[in-house]
């Protein structure tokens, strides 16, 4: 068995690290586990645990899927967080004009579907996830804080390959092993 997952890998540049860096250390009271901008990817299809022998037919599936897909940009440009506003759970970083990644997902989350995987039961949101928070020592600095980059141009990413990764999960955060890539015409 094998925890899969689909994703894009965005590799972050300085820009992007700064606002990164600018919510890690103003956030510093808070309990927040942050995540290694190395690590930085676009889930688009969570597979979980996944037999071995199925392996090679999501890896069909993926080199299929990808063929005639095209190659696009993406602006990463929000700042927002998953949760309520009482009890955030997550701290991500979106695009506002997403329409071409949103197809994707959800063109790839139908594919799965139509072979038999369980469409995921929440609608596809384009996002990175920056930190999974544990415990928010003060709300209105922590909302202070976020409202900060609400509407900065973060980085500008270019989508054109998808991959196929198994995620392990270790004690100091899981580690990704890309398994096979597709690029995207």
């Amino acid at each position: 068995m094998k925890r899969l997952f689909v994703a894009v890998k965005l590799i972050p540049d300085d820009n992007f690290l700064k606002s990164y860096y600018f919510l890690k250390n103003n956030l510093q009271t808070n309990i927040i586990k942050w995540v290694n901008p190395g690590s930085m990817h676009l889930t688009l299809k969570f597979l979980g645990e996944t037999p071995d022998e199925k392996i090679k037919e999501i890896k069909r599936i993926l080199k299929e899927f990808a063929q005639d897909k095209k190659a696009f940009n993406v602006w990463f440009d929000k700042c927002g967080i998953f949760g309520s506003s009482y009890k955030p759970r997550v701290i991500w970083f979106g695009a506002s004009k997403n329409e071409e990644i949103k197809t994707l997902g959800n063109q790839l989350l139908d594919t799965f579907h139509e072979h038999g995987y369980t469409r995921d039961s929440q609608n596809f949101v384009p996002h990175l996830t920056v930190g999974r928070i544990k415990k928010i020592t003060d709300k209105k600095s922590f909302q202070a804080t976020l409202d900060k980059l609400k509407n900065e141009r973060l980085q500008e990413f270019n989508i054109d390959e998808i991959i196929l990764y198994q995620s392990i999960l270790k004690p100091g955060g899981p580690a990704y092993i890309e398994l096979e890539l597709y690029n995207l015409l």
